[in-house]
């Protein structure tokens, strides 16, 4: 059976699509990024099926069938005939003389890194892992070049490529968008109406004032504000050390419990539980001395911590067909639509756990109400057109390389989906290339929350201790929210 396949064009014919800029950025030497994305299933995989189900689905998208080709000054994506046997790699794995399989799967995750993505063809690979882990019986490993797309591209594409377990012919349900139902204006106060004008000025000018602090702040970072050395900052060189990737699974039940009990978001509560995490973890007698312990608290308020949020900027719609997802029509468009936030965190001990949930809704609350995201977008933009890639690249990574922590929450299906016919156990989605020591991403799926982290093994050499506290950061704040009445929780 043959392996092979092209789209469009064939072997390079036609003009080819030009790279954009944000593409250009992330193929820039001190910010080559990629994507990884971990997916364990409950039966071991077949190879082949595998590979009809990407001829099906993913292959029909221009990206994955079509390679950088430099054209004079300017480069472009260039249809190509593939070669699906050398972008679906499957080692023989010997489990009987494996001890530890959990530590040969990030092992062998971990090494991926060490070797960029071939040139001359599509930048994307898919390994296969016949191998039984705690989580999953085999495990499946996508490594994509972050110039493909950005995190909701990349992720639509593979959830597209999913089906219900349920229903093997219908696409998975997504989790729904969360509106507040405004009040209808005969139902409001004689005086609110009268003064509706005002309030909306004073909004204006209050988002206006919000923005500027954030981009002077954005600035400040560029210049010289650094975030405080701790056992979590990278220097700098970060980027090109090789990553470790682990994860760790907790419930969503426990998640949607603090979000009902807290009125809150799912991303307050995420943010909370990070916060509260690194702060047991900056606080362990390793980092601050056995003696220190009583002034820990006083020290690790005066931490300066952010984390440089990647922010969708996006119009979501429903998961859609890959086939569909580059038509003029379609409500996903395709390539990198992102923008940076610098979020900071509350470093400290609390008695009471569920501080940490108010504290990051404030933080977040105040952050929704400023252009920040928009702003950084669009600056990015002026500068890359202005300044080109090295300039652009330069800013990017000054913001990165002075703050402590990549963060994103993507939301993934509601219900069990299979992956051409293996039932998916879990999604842990991750990147590398960028300055910085830990990258953690959040994944819902079911009736799971996976916490995914990416950390560079010589800053964090254990990074089972901060899953650990993550863990026990949820569990601590789901007892209190049990044990409590709900006005109190609040």
């Amino acid at each position: 059976m043959a392996s092979s396949m092209s789209s469009g064009g064939g072997g390079g014919g036609g003009g080819g699509e030009p790279m954009s800029p944000a593409s250009r950025l992330f193929h820039s030497p001190k910010f080559n990024c990629y994507v990884m994305a971990v997916m364990g299933c409950k039966t071991s995989v077949n190879h082949q099926v595998i590979k009809e189900g990407l001829r099906e689905t993913i292959l029909k998208h221009p990206r994955f069938t079509s390679k950088l080709v430099k054209k004079g000054r300017k480069t472009r994506w260039i249809s190509t005939t593939i070669d699906l046997d050398s972008h679906i790699i499957v080692p023989e794995i010997n489990s009987s003389e494996i001890e530890f399989p959990d530590r040969f799967v990030e092992d062998y995750i971990s090494n991926c890194t060490k070797s960029p993505l071939d040139i001359t063809k599509p930048l994307w690979e898919l390994h296969l892992l016949n191998i039984k882990t705690a989580d999953a019986e085999s495990v499946g490993v996508f490594r994509m070049h972050h110039s493909m797309g950005d995190g909701a591209s990349l992720m639509s594409l593979l959830i597209a490529s999913t089906r219900k377990s349920s229903d093997p012919n219908a696409l998975p349900a997504m989790p729904a968008a969360t509106t507040v139902k405004k009040d209808e204006k005969h139902k409001r106060g004689f005086l609110m109406v009268l003064f509706e004008p005002l309030m909306a000025l004073w909004w204006g000018l209050v988002l206006m004032w919000h923005t500027f602090v954030d981009l002077m702040m954005f600035v400040l970072t560029v210049l010289f504000l650094k975030d405080t050395l701790t056992p979590l900052k990278g220097a700098p060189g970060v980027e090109l050390h090789t990553k470790r990737y682990v994860h760790r699974i907790v419930s969503m039940d426990d998640i949607k419990l603090l979000k009902n009990q807290m009125n809150a978001t799912v991303n307050d509560v995420l943010l909370g539980i990070t916060q509260a995490g690194i702060s047991r973890y900056l606080n362990r007698p390793e980092f601050v001395g056995a003696n220190a312990k009583k002034e820990s608290s006083s020290v690790l308020k005066k931490i300066r911590l952010r984390s440089a949020i990647l922010v969708n900027l996006r119009p979501i719609g429903g998961i859609q067909d890959v086939a569909d997802m580059m038509d003029d029509k379609s409500k996903v468009r395709w390539g990198n639509w992102i923008g940076y936030i610098m979020l900071p965190f509350s470093i400290a001990t609390q008695q009471d756990p569920l501080e940490h949930i108010r504290q990051a809704k404030a933080t977040i609350d105040r952050k929704k109400h400023s252009l920040e995201a928009v702003s950084t977008y669009a600056c990015a933009k002026l500068v890359l057109s202005l300044f080109g890639v090295k300039v652009a690249a330069f800013i990017i990574r000054r913001v990165l390389l002075n703050t402590t922590v990549a963060f994103s929450n993507m939301p993934g299906p509601v219900e069990e989906v299979s992956f051409y016919g293996h039932p998916v156990a879990y999604i842990a989605p991750s990147v590398y290339g960028h300055p910085q020591a830990l990258t953690i991403h959040f994944q819902s799926y079911a009736n799971k929350m996976i916490i995914s982290l990416s950390v560079d093994p010589s800053v964090i050499p254990d990074p089972y201790l901060l899953c650990d506290d993550f863990e026990e950061s949820l569990k601590l704040m789901r007892d209190v929210v049990q044990k409590k009445p709900v006005e109190d929780a609040v």
